[in-house]
């Protein structure tokens, strides 16, 4: 169970709305860091910084839990454990991950659309990507979200990401390569070209490892 200010911290949050996003604008932190102060506890050191961003004084936040904490800590005993998530990954668009490859640091509060928790291992740099039309049905459909890891080598069959050099956005499709050949490859068989070659025009960006199932 929750410590009493970590209980607090996020009553006050869900009473005022606010979601990861919103508290790390509000602290001037990450998304990741509330992430982890969630699943695990509030740090001493931000107490402070917490009881003044609500308007509220450090002995509100160590005191007596609020009765959303309450309820919230009752819930607990309610549920049972879900997977193991990792730290959450910024949601983004095809266009940001064309640019991927270019990037150095992870997004910062507010450059993405949300912050999506992911079960998956991953690198530093990976991201989330909402599926765009129907060439991977019906494994993949379009507006599902998917997760993808820039850092991880891409092989025969992987899901890749892939940036062409004539084309402003990225691409999702299946990896095929066939000796020194390499393919792009739709899973909807009812795709008008079922192999794209591609050789030094295309920068693979990122290798799916996964998909978000909303709860």
């Amino acid at each position: 169970m929750k410590d009493k200010p970590t209980q607090n911290f996020f009553a006050w949050a869900a009473k005022d709305g606010l979601n990861d996003s919103d508290l790390a604008r509000k602290l001037n932190t990450s998304p990741q860091s509330i992430y982890n102060w969630k699943h695990r506890r509030l740090p001493t050191d931000q107490y402070e910084a917490v009881a003044k961003a609500f308007g509220r004084s450090v002995d509100d936040l160590i005191g007596t839990a609020s009765r959303y904490a309450v309820e919230e800590s009752e819930a607990d005993y309610n549920v049972s454990p879900g997977p193991d998530m990792r730290a959450p990954l910024p949601l983004i668009s095809w266009v940001q991950a064309g640019d991927w490859s270019e990037v150095i640091d992870n997004f910062a509060p507010g450059q993405a659309e949300t912050w999506l928790p992911c079960p998956s291992n991953h690198g530093p740099r990976a991201y989330a990507l909402r599926v765009e039309g129907i060439s991977m049905e019906p494994k993949f459909h379009n507006g599902d979200i998917i997760f993808v890891d820039p850092d991880l080598r891409a092989e025969h069959g992987s899901y890749v990401i892939v940036r062409l050099d004539d084309d402003k956005k990225a691409t999702f499709k299946q990896l095929v390569i066939e000796g020194d050949q390499r393919f792009l490859r739709p899973e909807n068989p009812a795709w008008p070209q079922q192999l794209i070659p591609i050789n030094g025009n295309a920068t693979i960006c990122g290798v799916v490892i996964g998909r978000y199932e909303k709860m």
